[in-house]
């Protein structure tokens, strides 16, 4: 009951973080200060798949004190406070039994030995096949592990260390139950007090660990019996741990330092210039030639408009009687339109924020919590849009536009995650949502959200009707038939390629930040590339737009959105392929959540990137219109 009153307070709160200093923890702001003997809490955190040689087996995040683990509890539980987004992202932080106190150094401390029966055994080998890691916090700073870098003589820093490890000649892994940690310290000369900087954990699997000798007698993996456990009976499991203190010259403001390395940076700085590169190559003669075509064809329609013999209309002026003609399904394609220029400013002010370094991986889930609030925020721009569009289209039923921009896009991505949600609680995962937090989304939704798309939606219906500058004919015209690559869907597949091109070398980083959990803080990439995607995805619009005008096809409204929302597609299709290339999941379960998820994404990409081509079209189709003569 606690835990849910605390999620609730938390959630409808969400807003009221946002003003507060921590909601923007910087690292360097806010240390802790320690003295020598202090206790410094360990706290341990959800198990999450991983993998050093990028084989990810499983996307399903285990409680710390799930009962199969089995692991030591202390004798006081306590829950730390967490986040919407970190609760999102399948945080369940608590305290553990660990004792370790400032400088205090301990040698092989035994921790407690826990029973662990056949069915356990199953649980705890078939984590450890899938490369489940152990995470833990130390003043807010996760515990990892150091392996050896693919460049030769080279190390890198990962978060967490491994549960165990397979073993080849074995039919069972081995269960790491003796962990050695290293915890680095800077003193503070100006108060005279010591700062946590940095933990590494080594963990080691013994059979017998021997109490009070350094490292438990481990003499490496070859000299020293490991821990395995037998499926077929009863284990008794014995977990030790050792503490070492190291005095380092690592800055309390840049003990993130390690963790927020960018992994290959060559080869990220070398694919991101070359995708810019050639992004911005082909986007610049398409807007050349664009320019250069539009202003011959206004210089001659406008020239023959000024003679006296008759001439008759051609190119793309010929159809300027059908180009406003309200399209089909206005009330849809206002409404999505609407919740795209939501998607839009949400991503916009996000990536911007992030890119100020206002949202630290220090304070967990920040990012996902801005992001939600955002979202929230910004449906009245979503109420704003979708009635203005509506009202432009002619649309009578605005109590029908008001609610669908409130209730249709939310519901269907709010479906998806709840049904995922279900499929995380089969599995017993601490990724399950709790209720209380699910009421607290559902609390935001209504009561944030939907009010101000509500206020949006009166505000839009409250402003005068957009003009077009021509007028619609009564009798449609009569659309000729199109060459294979200006029908619909071939032309909206070939103006999905340049987006896709531009962001799928940003999207493999973010891809593995997400699936592999790893820090991803490289948002000045991101925002490079954000702005990239605007620039092509408007200009490849535009582009196809201008093509089907002039071969007398005005049904640009629908086309408009769907090129540029198509470049969703390609994101799909391109996590198929890093399914079956990057991963190793086997599990249904796993399966249908990375599906999912990915399948979410696509829908919030397609109707962001949908949004900024309909807008850069209907600019572009008014703009050109509106600059010659018709009677």
């Amino acid at each position: 009951m606690r835990r849910f009153v605390t999620n609730i307070s938390i959630l409808l709160g969400t807003t009221a973080l946002i003003l507060q200093t921590q909601a923007f923890y910087l690292p360097g702001v806010a240390p802790h200060e320690y003295h020598t003997g202090d206790n410094v809490p360990l706290m341990v955190n959800a198990l999450t798949p991983g993998s050093d040689t990028q084989e990810l087996k499983s996307v399903i995040p285990f409680d710390y004190y799930e009962e199969d683990f089995g692991f030591c509890r202390p004798q006081e539980l306590k829950s730390q406070a967490e986040s919407l987004g970190s609760i999102l992202f399948g945080d369940r932080i608590w305290s553990s039994a660990y004792e370790i106190q400032m400088t205090k150094a301990v040698s092989c401390k035994l921790l407690c030995v826990a029973p662990v029966t056949k069915d356990q055994a199953k649980f705890i080998n078939a984590r450890i096949r899938e490369n489940y890691n152990i995470n833990w916090l130390v003043d807010g700073l996760p515990a990892g592990h150091v392996r050896a870098g693919r460049e030769a003589n080279t190390e890198v820093y990962s978060i967490g260390f491994p549960l165990g490890s397979d073993i080849e000649t074995r039919k069972v892994p081995k269960l790491h139950n003796h962990y050695e940690i290293s915890i680095d310290y800077h003193h503070n000369e100006v108060r005279d007090s010591l700062r946590v900087v940095g933990i590494v954990v080594r963990p080691v699997s013994i059979a017998t660990p021997t109490l009070g000798q350094d490292e438990c007698g481990y003499q490496g993996p070859e000299d020293t019996p490991g821990l395995f456990l037998d499926e077929t009976k009863d284990n008794s499991v014995t977990y030790t741990y050792s503490v070492h203190w190291n005095i380092a010259d690592t800055a309390w403001a840049t003990r993130w330092d390690k963790y927020l390395l960018v992994g290959e940076p060559r080869i990220h700085w070398f694919s991101l210039v070359n995708s810019i590169i050639i992004v911005l190559f082909l986007t610049g003669m398409v807007a050349m030639i664009l320019l250069r075509a539009l202003h011959k064809d206004i210089s001659r329609y406008n020239q023959l408009e000024a003679q006296e013999d008759f001439q008759e209309d051609f190119g793309w002026k010929l159809v300027h009687g059908d180009v406003f003609r309200t399209p089909a399904y206005p009330m849809l394609l206002s409404i999505i339109v609407g919740n795209g220029s939501q998607m839009f400013l949400m991503a916009s002010v996000t990536i911007i924020f992030a890119a100020l370094g206002f949202l630290s991986p220090s304070n967990r889930g920040s990012l996902a919590t801005i992001m939600i609030v955002f979202y929230m925020f910004f449906g009245i721009v979503a109420g704003f849009v979708s009635a203005r569009m509506y009202k432009m289209f002619g649309g009578e039923a605005w109590k029908s536009n008001v609610l669908g921009t409130a209730f249709l896009f939310p519901s269907v991505i709010f479906g998806a995650f709840l049904a995922l949600n279900f499929f995380l609680i089969n599995a017993s995962s601490s990724g399950a949502v709790p209720f209380g937090t699910m009421l607290g989304i559902v609390a935001l939704w209504f009561l944030v959200s939907t009010p101000l798309s509500v206020i949006g939606s009166y505000l839009g219906f409250q402003r005068p009707k957009v003009e077009h500058p021509v007028r619609a004919n009564q009798i449609p015209r009569q659309i000729p038939d199109q060459i294979f690559y200006l029908r619909t869907i071939p032309s909206m597949m070939i103006g999905g390629v340049l987006p896709f091109g531009a962001i799928f070398i940003e999207l493999y980083f973010i891809l593995n930040s997400i699936w592999f959990h790893k820090i991803y803080y490289v948002f000045g990439f991101l925002f490079l590339v954000f702005g990239i995607l605007i620039v092509t995805c408007a200009e490849v619009t535009i582009l196809m737009c201008y093509f089907h005008l002039c071969s007398e096809d005005y049904h640009w409204w629908w086309r408009a959105f769907l090129t540029s929302g198509s470049s969703a597609v390609y994101i799909f299709l391109y996590s198929i392929m890093y399914y079956f290339s990057t991963l190793q999941i086997k599990s249904f379960t796993s399966m249908v959540l990375y599906f999912g998820w990915m399948a979410i994404m696509s829908l919030m990409f397609f109707v962001l990137s949908g949004a900024i081509g309909f807008f850069s079209t209907m600019a572009f189709v008014r703009k050109i219109y509106g600059s010659i003569k018709i009677d």
